[in-house]
C-alpha cells in the first residue's frame, strides 16, 4: 500500500470516528417545575455518554402524548401508568414506557383550611378533570375515610362513583394545570406535586397527603418503535445515576421520591 493510499485510509477512519462520536440529540417532552429540573441533572450525565437532551415544556398533561406520538419528540417525562393506559387507550398512540423515574405524592391543598378537619361540610373541592388524575384524588379521598366509592372502580372513579359523602361535599372538576388557581375560590383542591411546587406551594403543607405507594410513580415513555434503541438505554442509565438520585433527594426533600 501507498504512503498516499494509507493516509487516505487513515484520514477517512479518523472523520469516522469523529462522526460516530457526536452526540447524538433527542428532544424530551416534560411538565414545567420537578420534571424539567430534574430532566437539567439528566442532561450532564447524558452528555458524557454522548446524548444531547433538549428539554421542552409544556402546560398540560395531553399535548406531550399527541407530539410524542407524531415524532416531533423522541420520549417524554411528565406521567404514571394509569394515565399513559388511559392517552393510549382513548386516542390510539402508539407510545410506552421504558423506564420508572420518581413518584409524587398527591396532595389536598386549602387557602382557607390549616387541617381537614376544618373544611365545612357543603364545601366544595377542586379536582383535575380527566379520568385518571380526578379518580386519583377521589381514591385519596376514600383511602382518608372522607367519602366511600363503589366496589370495582379500579384507578379511574369518577364522581358519579361516590356512594358515601357524609359531609356532603361538592367537587368541581377544572384542568390539571388550573387547580392551583383554583384554590381562591374553593374550599380546598387536589393538586398533583408538579403543579404544586410550580404554584409555591409546599407539599408538606397539603391538608391530606397521598401515601408514597400504588402504581402513581412516573415514567419515560417512547414511540413503541424507538424503544429498543441504543439512546433509550443511554437515558434511562443517565437519569438512574447516583447523580440524579442525590439531586432528587436534596432539592425535593421528600415531596419528590426516586422510584428506581
Amino acid at each position: 500500500m501507498s504512503i498516499r493510499i494509507l493516509t487516505a485510509a487513515l484520514a477517512a477512519a479518523i472523520g469516522l470516528g469523529a462522526a460516530s462520536a457526536q452526540a447524538e440529540t433527542i428532544k424530551i417532552g416534560v411538565t414545567p417545575g420537578p420534571h424539567a429540573q430534574i430532566l437539567e441533572a439528566v442532561k450532564p450525565v447524558a452528555a458524557k455518554k454522548g446524548l444531547d437532551i433538549e428539554i421542552i415544556e409544556f402546560s398540560d398533561y395531553v399535548v406531550p402524548n399527541t407530539a410524542l406520538d407524531a415524532g416531533e419528540l423522541q420520549a417524554n417525562s411528565f406521567q404514571n401508568q394509569p394515565y399513559l393506559d388511559n392517552q393510549v387507550a382513548d386516542r390510539g398512540f402508539k407510545i410506552e414506557s421504558v423506564g420508572l423515574t420518581v413518584n409524587f405524592p398527591l396532595g389536598i391543598y386549602s387557602k382557607k383550611h390549616k387541617s381537614w378537619d376544618e373544611v365545612p361540610d357543603g364545601a366544595t373541592i377542586a379536582i383535575q378533570n380527566d379520568p385518571t388524575n380526578g379518580g386519583r384524588s377521589l381514591l385519596l379521598l376514600q383511602d382518608k375515610g372522607v367519602i366511600k366509592l363503589k366496589d370495582g372502580v379500579g384507578f379511574k372513579p369518577t364522581v358519579a362513583d361516590i356512594v358515601e359523602n357524609p359531609k356532603k361535599l361538592k367537587f368541581l372538576e377544572v384542568d390539571a394545570a388550573q387547580t392551583p388557581r383554583s384554590l381562591d375560590d374553593v374550599a380546598a383542591a387536589a393538586v398533583n406535586t408538579n403543579y404544586a411546587v410550580s404554584a409555591g406551594l409546599k407539599p408538606q403543607d397539603a391538608i391530606l397527603r397521598e401515601d408514597a405507594k400504588g402504581p402513581y410513580v412516573n415514567l419515560i415513555a417512547v414511540r413503541s418503535a424507538d424503544k429498543d434503541k441504543p439512546w433509550v438505554k443511554t437515558l434511562l442509565e443517565s437519569y438512574h445515576s447516583p447523580e440524579v438520585k442525590a439531586f432528587v433527594e436534596e432539592t425535593f426533600k421528600g415531596a419528590v421520591l426516586p422510584s428506581w
